[in-house]
């Protein structure tokens, strides 16, 4: 089997498809190309121009969609996309869409979601190997381990989960609804998995008691308050917006949290003169163009995990079909229904 992103994937591409620079592929990109261009170099577009381009036509040919989180770089997010969201912006579009084929612009644990949500359909990740901490930080056999502790409490997952762990919980969350599902529950007593950080800053905005396991998102907890703090002497006027997987005395001092969704609305409502998005760095790449009179400033921390999903892949598996995410049927209608349960709330 091919690699992803290996040297012989490349040149197989080359065999099939003009992947070579031009100025013909660069304008028939060009429209794509002024979503990106105050973050994209012109000598840079030319080189994914053509990815582009072959994607874009190859996609209608294999009548496939091409859903991106919002942490997808801005060649893919603005490029090839056709929807782009958050976890629950894309959980809910997967039962929608009307392709036969989901190529999916993010983690794993997405895929794996759409192919739950849309049993029926044929669902792509370029990359296997796009994993995340969070969703690897438990197993349905922790789960079970804190009903055991906690008799009675309802499990609320964050999407960044396994269809394992997903089957067994009973409803799934996203940061952008997990105080409304909290809340939801007919329960004083909460078990929340596998986000502490964004269990602890959900407890803050909620009556309920949440206990929670103590995972972690190892973009997000490396951000620190005591750095907020000093960037704030440097610039004073800017806006920190910090997303709730961070731990809570970074969301303390943060100006505004919420979800990639939420973060990227803020921005678009209030346009700050300058802001700090405490999150992945792709976010403020993505939507630069969209406010110019925005100023984007460090810190931001890359995933690693994101990283691996590439023009170059999204167009091998296009081309090849590789790789399907197949989720066992038995444990995709128990995770559907904690799914399906937190789409229900809306």
């Amino acid at each position: 089997m091919i690699i992803p992103g290996s040297p012989e994937m490349k040149s197989q591409l080359e065999a099939v498809f003009d992947l070579e620079c031009s100025t013909a592929m660069f304008k028939e990109t060009s429209l794509q190309y002024s979503r990106v261009d105050r973050v994209i170099p012109e000598v840079e577009w030319m080189k994914r121009a053509p990815y582009v381009y072959a994607i874009n036509k190859l996609k209608k040919e294999k009548d496939a969609v091409i859903l991106a989180h919002n942490y997808m770089t801005p060649d893919i997010y603005h490029g090839v996309a056709d929807i782009v969201g958050d976890s629950l912006q894309l959980a809910i579009e997967a039962t929608r869409v009307k392709q036969s084929v989901i190529i999916q612009g993010g983690v794993h644990f997405m895929a794996e979601t759409s192919k739950i949500l849309s049993p029926e359909k044929t669902v792509i990740i370029p990359d296997s190997r796009a994993g995340c901490s969070l969703a690897e930080s438990i197993t349905a056999n922790d789960v079970a381990k804190m009903r055991e502790k906690y008799p009675g409490a309802p499990v609320v997952s964050y999407v960044n989960t396994t269809a394992e762990v997903k089957a067994a919980s009973d409803i799934c969350c996203t940061s952008s609804n997990a105080v409304e599902v909290i809340n939801s529950m007919d329960s004083d007593l909460v078990i929340m998995t596998p986000d502490g950080h964004l269990a602890q800053n959900v407890a803050k905005q909620t009556n309920k008691k949440i206990v929670y396991w103590e995972g972690a998102c190892e973009v997000h907890i490396e951000f620190k308050a005591d750095e907020l703090r000093e960037y704030r002497k440097y610039e004073p006027d800017a806006v920190i917006i910090a997303h709730p997987e961070c731990p809570t005395d970074v969301v303390d001092e943060a100006d505004f949290s919420g979800s990639t969704s939420g973060m990227i609305d803020f921005v678009r409502k209030n346009k700050p003169e300058k802001v700090l998005l405490i999150t992945e760095c792709s976010m403020g790449s993505n939507i630069a163009d969209e406010v110019p009179e925005v100023n984007f400033l460090g810190p931001c921390n890359l995933c690693p995990h994101m990283q691996r999903i590439t023009l170059e892949k999204i167009l091998w598996s296009l081309h090849t079909g590789n790789e399907e995410v197949i989720v066992d049927e038995e444990l995709a209608f128990k995770a559907r229904q904690s799914v399906q349960r937190m789409i229900d709330l809306k």
